[in-house]
């Protein structure tokens, strides 16, 4: 086992572990860390706790320092730089005639980088934009082209359901989402209906389709034979939440579909051994021949 702390750096961003060393830490608290990037001040997210050390990366960077006034002080310098190196950024884009969209500028704690994200259709050559704005700040420079996904969750903003987009608030990462999912929701496949504001398929198709998939393997689907305590019947509609099922029997086909409950009918294994589509045996059926038998009865008569 092993201590650590969880450290946050943007919002909505991965966790990532460190060792608290001799410090006390709450949640909500700055803390100053070294990272690939150099030295970063994040917020604690997961206060001092022991972890089994099978579930992290041994060993752990020990944080440098809890964050003081000082260090808070800088953070706000750095906000005040990101804005003005924005408007620069544009007003470059737009000299060199460069067909990107600027999404958001990021000062490193030490100032010893500057990366701009952006936005594009295609590849863009934008090394005379570098060496432009690296003559300006007198820094290192990292231009990172991002996708529309990564936008939404930079810029925020209210979804179709009216709350904030959920990658702007929790999700620390993008889970992959399939039009399959929509399928087993029964949610309308048109497009406007089931995809976010940045164009993709809804991260909130992933929430419950664990729910969906188990209901889907204890619920017959529609066009199954079933077997109703009113007799055989074929399923018209399903619907999954509330476990209902309408069946068309087949003894009142012209009537209009009758309503169970899942769990008043039978069907697929249930049925095995009731004979063609569910009808009980009757006396004088003949059983039909065992595989085996008829291959070895094929096999004496070709003898």
């Amino acid at each position: 086992m092993t201590e650590i702390i969880g450290v946050r750096f943007k919002n909505a961003g991965k966790t990532y572990y460190f060792s608290p060393g001799d410090h006390k830490l709450a949640v909500g608290q700055r803390v100053v860390v070294e990272t690939a990037r150099g030295i970063e001040c994040g917020s604690v997210v997961i206060a001092n706790r022991m972890m089994p050390d099978e579930q992290i990366v041994v060993p752990l960077k020990e944080i440098i320092r809890p964050a003081d006034d000082k260090d808070l002080r800088v953070i706000e310098e750095n906000a005040a730089k990101e804005r003005e190196a924005f408007r620069v950024c544009q007003e470059k884009i737009a000299a060199h005639r460069l067909n990107m969209h600027l999404v958001d500028v990021e000062y490193t704690f030490g100032g010893g980088k500057i990366l701009f994200y952006f936005t594009a259709d295609g590849r863009i050559d934008f090394r005379e934009l570098v060496k432009d704005l690296a003559s300006i700040f007198r820094t290192r420079i990292e231009l990172r082209q991002i996708g529309v996904r990564d936008e939404s969750k930079m810029l925020g903003g209210l979804g179709i359901c009216g709350r904030p987009f959920c990658c702007a608030t929790f999700l620390g990462d993008f889970q992959p989402v399939s039009i399959k999912m929509a399928k087993e929701q029964n949610l309308s496949l048109n497009p406007t209906k089931i995809s976010g504001t940045c164009g993709r398929l809804m991260c909130c198709l992933k929430y419950e389709q664990e729910a969906y998939e188990d209901l889907l393997r204890t619920t017959p689907r529609v066009g199954a034979p079933v077997l109703t305590p009113d007799g055989n019947g074929v399923v018209t509609e399903v619907s999954l939440l509330t476990g209902m099922l309408k069946v068309q029997l087949e003894r009142d086909e012209d009537l209009a579909p009758v309503i169970y409950q899942k769990e008043d009918v039978k069907w697929g294994r249930d049925l095995a051994g009731r004979g063609r589509r569910g009808r009980e045996p009757k006396e004088g059926d003949v059983p039909r021949e065992d595989k085996n038998a008829k291959e070895e009865r094929g096999r004496k008569k070709n003898d």
